[in-house]
């Protein structure tokens, strides 16, 4: 028996998918969104922070 005639016996599996799904597409979002709204100077020094010694 495949592994996906188990998934498919679970009752609301698919909740599950479309949730993580959500909550990954919004992170990726916020993320872009925040990487585009900061200072290009605060990413600059934040990126040279482990080499400044």
């Amino acid at each position: 028996m495949k592994f996906i005639n188990y998934i498919e016996k679970v009752s609301g599996v698919d909740i599950y998918g479309m949730l993580s799904l959500t909550i990954f597409v919004v992170f990726f979002v916020a993320m872009v969104t925040w990487v585009l709204k900061t200072d290009k100077k605060k990413l600059k020094d934040i990126s040279r922070l482990p080499l400044d010694n």
